[in-house]
């Protein structure tokens, strides 16, 4: 497999640029401002170029509450640039796995399998929707939508370190409790996209098994670490956020052989010792 990953210096295309190279698989990193997936012409130019077997769209606008205030801009990157993707891979002859969200859902009935409907709440699932509709529209028999979670990792800002640092400022925090999903490491996800890519295409979920809430999530952090920081558990209406978020957005996995994350639980601990 030779493979191109879109959007490399994020916290998710670093995991999975390490990964391709630990398991031998021959692959190139774009991105900003290298490439822009809104320039239709230029990512198909840049995919023709890369010649991959697959490629690995990683890349988006992943400001929540941005994307509320923005969303003509968010729907710019998430939805065209991901339809330009798509085109640049229907043109090549590669495969996509374009990674998408548990937001494209409302939360108001979860656990959702992958033929769920979807109905946003907010401008970013919104968004994302679009990317996977457009890439679906697009380039059907080639196309891989993978809806992940909570992401977390050593190469970005994420949940756990905020909490983390948090706890060395204060004795409490206060964290939403009243949200549920599926924290989801991106050391373990990087192997199931590679696995994903070599499935018929469709619609994957790829998040970390079992589901906690936020409040949940910081308090195995503090436990996992030792940390003596209390949580005191508060409401999504309380933090005031302009983009409203689905209170349940746990993603389970029904299609049949698709890989399935470990509990993540375990993978937080694992984190936590790689990031220690």
């Amino acid at each position: 497999m030779t493979a191109l990953v879109i959007g490399h210096q994020g916290m998710l295309g670093t995991d999975l640029m390490a990964y391709l190279d630990e398991a031998g698989i021959d692959a190139v990193g774009l991105d900003l401002p290298g490439l822009d997936i809104t320039d239709q012409r230029a990512t198909i130019r840049a995919v023709s170029e890369a010649a991959p077997e697959v490629v690995f769209h990683l890349a988006a606008w992943t400001d929540v509450d941005g994307a509320e205030e923005h969303e003509e801009q968010a729907l710019l990157v998430n939805g065209e640039g991901t339809c330009n993707v798509a085109i640049a891979c229907r043109e090549a002859g590669a495969a996509l796995v374009a990674l998408s969200t548990d937001y494209v859902f409302p939360g108001t009935g979860g656990p959702y399998d992958e033929y769920a409907a979807t109905d946003p709440l907010q401008a970013y699932g919104r968004t994302k929707r679009a990317g996977e509709r457009l890439a679906q529209m697009e380039y059907p028999e080639g196309t891989r939508i993978v809806r992940t979670a909570w992401l977390y990792g050593v190469n970005g800002k994420n949940f756990v370190d905020t909490m983390l640092m948090l706890a060395t400022e204060r004795d409490a925090v206060d964290v939403v409790a009243d949200q549920t999903g599926c924290p989801t490491w991106t050391r373990d996800l990087c192997p199931a996209l590679v696995q994903i890519a070599a499935r018929e295409p469709g619609v994957y979920h790829a998040a970390g098994g079992g589901s906690t809430t936020w409040a949940g999530f910081a308090r195995e952090a503090f436990r996992l670490a030792g940390v003596p920081c209390e949580v005191r558990d508060t409401t999504t209406a309380a933090l005031n956020r302009p983009a409203p978020r689905p209170a349940v957005s746990v993603l389970a996995v029904t299609r049949a052989g698709a890989p399935r994350l470990r509990a993540w639980e375990d993978a937080l601990a694992d984190y936590l010792m790689e990031r220690a």
